[in-house]
């Protein structure tokens, strides 16, 4: 049996169901933080199986942050109007808002960042290490090393959650994914500023 107390907490913690949270508990022999990540692993299993089907409905959330010098717009899609009008749904909707106000990606994800604009820095990155003396295979890995890094900076899905830094973007929309039972995706965003260039807001917006 679990600990009515440890399946309060877990379900406190993950957001997911009393049987999941149950389940994953007694699965884990009552391991708190195994369990999380039991009920982690599980939600991406569930998220992958949902990945392709259409997510048409959703919402269209604007976020401004402090006095309003800094806002973001952003399309966040589901597939029915029921779960777009949920509190849960809504909730995770600011917080990808709010997130994109305090990271400020560049991308929506490593698949669509320009050929032109990963050409560039891959250029720049074997510049760099090739000032190490390094040559051959291992400067390879070391630009491609680089190159994740790079993602993880300037792309939405591939940034640490800055509410919680221990998941990306993207595991924090399979979660949703696994929690409300359909397909999410993050359509597109644009990032305001007060005063900056244009140049960054049109390549913001093209990001979907």
């Amino acid at each position: 049996m679990s600990d009515p107390q440890l399946v309060k907490e877990l379900r406190e913690r993950t957001g997911a169901g009393f049987m999941d949270c149950k389940k994953a508990l007694e699965q884990t022999g009552g391991n708190i933080e195994k369990a999380i990540t039991f009920l982690r692993e599980k939600g991406i299993a569930s998220a992958s199986k949902k990945a392709g089907r259409d997510a048409k409905d959703g919402l269209i959330h604007s976020y401004l942050h402090g006095t309003g010098k800094l806002g973001v717009m952003a399309e966040i899609n589901c597939e029915t109007d029921f779960v777009a009008r949920t509190d849960d749904f809504k909730n995770f909707v600011n917080d990808v808002c709010m997130h994109i106000a305090a990271a400020n990606p560049t991308f929506l994800s490593k698949e669509v960042v320009p050929a032109a604009a990963l050409d560039a820095e891959r250029a720049r990155l074997k510049v760099d290490a090739e000032k190490s003396g390094k040559t051959g295979p291992i400067l390879e890995k070391i630009v491609e090393g680089r190159l994740n890094k790079y993602f993880e900076e300037s792309c939405l899905l591939q940034q640490k959650f800055v509410k919680d830094t221990d998941k990306t973007i993207e595991e924090l929309v399979k979660e949703q994914i696994a929690k409300l039972g359909e397909n999410i995706q993050i359509r597109r965003f644009s990032r305001f500023q007060l005063g900056e260039a244009l140049e960054s807001t049109q390549q913001n917006s093209t990001a979907h």
